[in-house]
């Protein structure tokens, strides 16, 4: 049974027992206003979880905001989080509220919380334990009611042990721990999210069996991230309805050749040189000239090597 849903306008499809389980313990930490710690590797759908703790609550019809702590200079970040008064520095005309204000009565969501630098870490457990804070250059102090929701793809408790993130944030944080699983361990989910990603480049596309098959035996390191631009990459590439394994990147599918009777492949050779070719293709973002460097062989025998397997792959599908 495949479940779909939306969260605050991202949708989640979901097949996997382990999904189903982490989503259901989302329905249950939802109706606290306990602070979520959401662990998993990048990619993996972090953020949808955090989205789902927001829907499912009481604050749901309240303001949700998203910052990536990573995604902003540390002398910005404390600006953007708590705001700043007018005349705070050059370039302050005028108050301006911060992020936790934003959400006031609602959530916010802390992705890469492991980026935050020791003074942050400080301001944060303080506003965690409802300290009212200042303004950058303000005289007067803000009182906010914000459900805090983090998220991290960093070892946080290795981090602890190493000095690089203070133990009492990440208990505070941790009230709750979420750990979402990565894509490889939710195996039955790979093709519902592949035909989901494919419906959206173009409804009339679809996998054969044997792509499917291939989809689901790769390790995916990206998690969903890395499944999204493959078929982006094959929905846009492909010359027909029909997506086979020779449609997708070489990683994922690789040739592989019938054995002899010795065991030995006859055209062991062949497609050794064919998948060291598109794999440089893949590394070099399709460039042939850096393609053809990497391999150690001119563009022009690249190029004539490319339309080869382009005439075999059109006749192969006639």
């Amino acid at each position: 049974m495949i479940e779909d849903h939306v969260f605050l306008g991202m949708p989640a499809v979901i097949a996997s027992e382990p999904m189903r389980r982490l989503m259901a313990m989302v329905e249950r930490v939802a109706r606290s206003s306990a602070t979520v710690l959401i662990t998993g590797e990048s990619g993996s759908g972090k953020e949808l979880v955090a989205r789902a703790v927001h829907q499912y609550s009481a604050r749901a019809h309240r303001p949700w905001v998203d910052l990536s702590c990573a995604a902003l200079p540390e002398n910005l970040i404390e600006s953007e989080l708590f705001g700043y008064d007018k005349g705070a520095f050059s370039g302050a005309d005028s108050n301006k509220p911060g992020l936790f204000e934003l959400a006031h009565q609602g959530t916010i969501f802390l992705d890469e919380i492991g980026e935050l630098d020791p003074k942050m870490q400080v301001k944060m457990l303080r506003v965690l334990d409802g300290v009212p804070y200042y303004r950058l250059g303000g005289t007067k102090k803000v009182a906010v009611d914000v459900r805090v929701v983090a998220a991290t793809n960093q070892d946080l408790e290795d981090a602890v042990a190493g000095g690089r993130f203070r133990g009492d944030l990440y208990h505070r944080l941790s009230q709750i721990s979420l750990c979402v699983p990565p894509l490889r361990g939710r195996v039955e989910d790979i093709a519902p999210l592949a035909r989901h990603f494919l419906a959206q480049q173009d409804p009339a596309l679809r996998f054969s069996e044997s792509a499917l098959a291939a989809l689901e035996a790769h390790s995916w390191p990206g998690n969903i991230r890395e499944l999204r631009n493959v078929v982006t990459k094959a929905a846009v590439l492909v010359r027909h309805d029909l997506i086979g394994p020779g449609d997708l990147p070489f990683s994922i599918a690789p040739e592989l050749d019938p054995p002899a009777a010795n065991g030995h492949s006859p055209a062991s050779l062949d497609g050794m040189e064919r998948r060291m070719i598109f794999e440089a293709l893949e590394a070099t973002g399709g460039h042939q000239q850096k393609a053809a460097a990497r391999l150690g062989i001119s563009r022009r025998t690249l190029s004539r090597k490319l339309k080869l397997y382009e005439t075999e792959r059109a006749g192969a599908s006639l």
